[in-house]
């Protein structure tokens, strides 16, 4: 998985505030924009990541550059993600011959008529794409409108993949039901993330370990379709991660390989992650491998150096 995913979920992680309840459901608009062969959504309620001195102070720490340059470019035509923007979706799919491509979707309180009279000031003109407009931006990026108040970005290819697909051009979301159906269980959350099958058997070895070695992990992680993961923010931070297997065996065979990674952290760990990891429990509930963790926002802020919650949040 590339840098960018990797390092922007532990920003958009980093956020709490225990007296509002967010939620990022998946816009209506983004959806038939997504192309079929998607490895990962990522979608945030950007207003999780507002009035949280704990998110302000780290996150500078760990922002990521392409993530600066994601809201450089919104800036850029006026779009500000601190006062305009409510929920950001980044999409990551594989197009043939140019690898993973990646566009953001915002959607806010800004308006078409609104940032398209300010890039006419700016003299900035659209360039036609099917019947969709499209707009220069900073850092080489373009972007077009979705709908009045939802805007599509990225570089070229990867903008103009997406609009292939909310076009018809090339088969979307929809027709990838191992990604589709994950979606409905998570999207009330916070923060939450879907990740394709071949992210997902990347992800848990990396969260196994040396624990991966206890099993022949090879034979297992054909098995494993895909994962998903909400986190919500009330009375402290909760994090879920479901991993999605085709048989109960193996999703037991799973739970036990994390138990066992668990206590394998627990052994070279500091005495503050050691307390952080022992809030983390793992289950198997038919094919699902189910994760937890809760804690105040303290603990979560140690969970979240370990190198276990590294792992099954990217």
């Amino acid at each position: 998985m590339n840098s960018f995913l990797r390092k922007g979920l532990i920003v958009v992680l980093l956020a709490s505030a225990p007296a509002a309840i967010f939620a990022a459901p998946l816009p209506s608009s983004v959806r038939p924009a997504i192309p079929a062969d998607v490895q990962q959504l990522i979608c945030v309620d950007y207003r999780a990541l507002k009035n949280s001195d704990t998110a302000q102070q780290l996150k500078e720490q760990v922002l990521p550059e392409n993530l600066k340059q994601f809201e450089t470019a919104l800036k850029g035509i006026g779009v500000s993600t601190d006062r305009d923007v409510d929920t950001l979706t980044f999409i990551s799919y594989r197009q043939p011959k140019q690898g993973i491509q990646i566009v953001g979707a915002a959607q806010g309180v800004f308006s078409l008529k609104t940032v398209t009279a300010k890039l006419r000031l700016k003299k900035i003109k659209p360039v036609k794409y099917h019947d969709s407009d499209l707009y220069p931006m900073a850092d080489g990026m373009e972007m077009s409108f979705l709908d009045e108040t939802t805007l599509l970005f990225g570089n070229g290819p990867a903008l103009r993949g997406a609009i292939d697909a909310r076009d018809g051009y090339v088969q979307t979301l929809d027709s990838n039901p191992d990604i589709a159906n994950m979606i409905q269980d998570v999207e009330s959350g916070a923060v939450w993330s879907i990740l394709d099958q071949k992210g997902t058997q990347n992800m848990m070895l990396s969260a196994l370990g040396d624990a991966s070695r206890l099993a022949d992990y090879d034979t297992i992680k054909k098995r494993i379709i895909g994962s998903r993961y909400a986190m919500n923010f009330t009375n402290g931070v909760n994090f879920d991660l479901d991993v999605i297997t085709s048989d109960s065996v193996t999703a037991a065979t799973l739970s036990s390989l994390v138990k066992a990674g668990v206590l394998y952290k627990k052994m070279n760990a500091t005495p503050v992650e050691k307390a952080a990891l022992e809030d983390v429990s793992a289950n198997s509930d038919g094919s699902k491998l189910q994760m937890h963790f809760k804690a105040d926002d303290k603990q979560f802020q140690s969970l979240i150096h370990t190198p276990l919650f590294a792992a099954v949040s990217r």
